[in-house]
């Protein structure tokens, strides 16, 4: 593909198979454990054609970090709050987002920007606050609409909103991030669940 020139499908679907197998070994083996060439190879391009999408591979983990965080968007942008009362549209929000936290796809993602984070410090940092501003977005709004029809009483909506994905979580996402994926003592849903109970406890009119 000469420079200035749009991507074709085909082109288009070769570097999303250099991603995703990019993303497997970044996992697996670590930012210093990967190596271009078997990268390459494992998606049937020469290391030249590799290197014409990417420069090299500080270059390939940013683009894989940033298709994750691209692809966690995606998933949350499938949760959209309707006209529903407080219960199930925070319900809703809940369970959904602990699905996401529970993940542990989404985890292993986590763990690699993590351990990067000193070397690749800008991307790790756009990784984090792209993640908080797509999943308390929706949230915020929510709250902001569920107060303005007098449902909850709430002073600061982003503050509530940390409150509950606090509580999601805890439990869902940092107690596997740090113990290793080991079975939760409760199902992600019961998580949720109990989060909007106690929730709507403080905040319910």
């Amino acid at each position: 593909m000469l420079k200035g020139e749009d991507p074709t499908p085909a082109e288009d679907s070769r570097r999303d198979t250099i991603l995703r197998l990019a993303k497997r070994r970044f996992m697996t083996e670590g930012y210093a454990g990967a190596r271009m060439e078997p990268i390459a190879r494992e998606a049937g391009v020469s290391t030249a054609t590799l290197y014409g999408y990417f420069p090299g591979k500080a270059e390939l983990f940013s683009a894989v970090i940033d298709d994750a965080s691209r692809d966690f968007a995606r998933q949350m942008d499938q949760v959209r709050i309707t006209g529903a009362d407080a219960h199930q549209q925070l319900t809703a929000f809940a369970r959904a987002y602990a699905q996401f936290m529970g993940d542990p796809f989404v985890r292993a993602v986590f763990r690699l920007v993590m351990a990067e984070s000193q070397r690749f410090q800008s991307v790790a940092q756009g990784f984090f606050e792209r993640g908080r501003a797509d999943f308390g977005g929706v949230l915020i709004a929510a709250l902001k609409t569920l107060c303005d029809r007098g449902e909850l009483k709430i002073d600061q909506p982003s503050w509530a909103a940390g409150q509950l994905m606090g509580m999601i979580e805890h439990p869902a996402f940092c107690v596997p991030l740090f113990v290793g994926d080991v079975a939760l003592r409760r199902s992600l849903d019961d998580i949720a669940d109990d989060a909007v109970q106690t929730f709507l406890a403080r905040y319910g009119v």
